[in-house]
């Protein structure tokens, strides 16, 4: 079976070494833990910067300066980069992938499926170039579902650099008799790295003098503002967003997706957090309640825990289509862009963040980080010209954009999508980020062609009856994509 084997060795290699922009670097693969190629290390030093609770890692006492993770280590690269331009002349160059006269007959029959509803839009841009390959409205804002963690991933990695960390942090107030937990907004703190912070914190209770025998727990979400559920109301969907949560709020079910969520995720956190105080030998007056963090010069940190780099937390945003952790990316570009950490104010700062990068924006509207909203409005162009930032070598702090993208039949969200039919022959080639409502389908990433060329495509389906009449309507348009070679 020589034909069938070929494919497999070909999808493989596409998965461990597929290069994400023509003349850039070899990827990483998506969210993989951290081991990010040289590329992505230098990024992360040449544009370290951060707002709040950007420091280290480990929990403890607060260090007598910022200091900053060393890169981890990495393996070389499987593959080459893609075939890509022989310098500035090649971008002009003809022949080396289809033209929008090229793509249309093999597009525009593949648009006209039932399955895409009345409203569909396209675009397909060459990722080297920037130049537009294809294009059906593709200016026309739509609701784009889950696709929108694109944009609020990039907005984040533009606003605040790949290494940036959340923090939680613990704080003494002056008398020694409150201890007051602090949310950052990181959703991914864990009963694990809870639990180091419960035990640092008592460590540093026990080496001050005047502690008081028994001490008060408050816990403080102060630092993010208006409403806590999302206009879907409470949902498996996404926990009430808050800045303080363990888990995402999950108190069961999967790791990923859908699961039941607590209705208090800062409270059983706090909660969670005095229980693991006494267990290492802290008594306690009561139950944890709301307060503020102690202020002023005799205020004192106690411990923090750091989240991973922000580049790993985009890969799993994009990869598992983590709608808590888009919340949180939203907010933390808010608050670098001095706006309020709320759904507004997330939504201007992503906005003013996207236009920094000089991207399309007329009639693009962010009314959450999530895409759960059906108010968000974003154009097939918008999402392409974000995909083609995200491939720029002289843009490597967007990397992550790239490498967190599922990759077709393999990983995340299209991991059981690409095996049958005319779709399959996409599988391994594809890397795309889903999105999916009741009557909104849509898929937008990138391809690589047979010639090796990168294209960044989005196509996104309204009014759409049957989700997986849509998807496999959108799975077949973008595997076409990676048969279309030079003619």
């Amino acid at each position: 079976m020589p034909e069938a084997r070929t494919w497999q060795l070909v999808a493989g290699s596409a998965v461990l070494g597929l290069a994400l922009a023509a003349g850039a670097v070899t990827a990483a693969g998506p969210w993989d833990s951290g081991q990010r190629k040289a590329e992505r290390a230098r990024a992360a030093l040449a544009d370290a910067r951060g707002g709040a609770h950007h420091a280290g890692h480990a929990a403890g006492p607060p260090p007598a300066a910022p200091r900053r993770p060393a890169p981890a280590p990495s393996a070389a690269g499987v593959l080459r980069a893609l075939g890509a331009p022989d310098g500035p002349a090649a971008a002009g160059r003809t022949g080396s992938t289809r033209t929008g006269d090229d793509l249309a007959p093999v597009l525009v029959p593949l648009l006209g499926d039932p399955g895409l509803g009345t409203l569909r839009t396209a675009s397909v841009v060459d990722a080297a170039t920037g130049k537009q390959l294809y294009g059906e409205g593709a200016t026309t804002p739509m609701t784009p579902a889950s696709t929108i963690k694109i944009a609020t991933a990039a907005a984040a990695l533009s606003a605040l650099g790949p290494d940036h960390r959340i923090a939680t942090t613990t704080v003494a107030a002056p008398d020694g008799r409150t201890v007051t937990l602090v949310g950052g907004g990181d959703p991914t703190l864990d009963r694990t790295r809870l639990k180091a912070l419960a035990d640092a914190t008592a460590r540093a209770l026990k080496a001050r003098a005047g502690t008081a025998p028994a001490i008060r727990v408050t816990y403080d979400t102060s630092l993010y503002k208006g409403p806590l559920l999302h206009p879907i109301g409470p949902n498996d969907n996404l926990a009430p967003v808050t800045a303080l949560m363990t888990d995402e709020g999950r108190t069961g079910g999967p790791a990923t997706g859908p699961a039941p969520r607590t209705a208090d995720p800062a409270g059983d956190t706090a909660t969670a957090f005095a229980g693991l105080l006494r267990k290492a030998g802290v008594r306690i007056d009561g139950d944890p309640a709301p307060g503020r963090a102690a202020t002023g010069p005799k205020a004192a940190q106690l411990a923090r825990t750091d989240s991973a780099p922000l580049a790993d937390l985009v890969e799993r945003t994009l990869t598992s289509s983590d709608n808590d952790l888009a919340e949180a990316l939203a907010r933390q570009t808010a608050l670098a862009r001095k706006q309020p950490a709320s759904f507004a104010g997330a939504g201007k700062a992503v906005h003013d963040e996207l236009a920094r990068l000089g991207l399309p924006l007329a009639g693009a509207r962010f009314a959450d980080g999530s895409g759960l909203d059906r108010n968000d409005r974003v154009s097939a162009a918008l999402l392409t010209g974000l995909l083609t930032r995200a491939a720029d070598p002289a843009r490597p702090a967007l990397r992550p954009v790239l490498t967190g993208l599922p990759v077709s039949g393999f990983t995340g969200t299209l991991a059981g999508r690409f095996g049958t039919g005319p779709a399959a022959s996409g599988a391994g080639l594809v890397r795309a980020k889903t999105g999916t409502l009741t009557g909104v389908n849509t898929l937008a990433g990138t391809v690589v062609t047979p010639d090796g060329r990168l294209l960044a495509f989005a196509f996104l389906a309204g009014r759409t009856d049957s989700a997986a009449a849509a998807q496999t309507a959108l799975d077949r348009l973008s595997a076409a994509l990676a048969q279309t070679g030079a003619p």
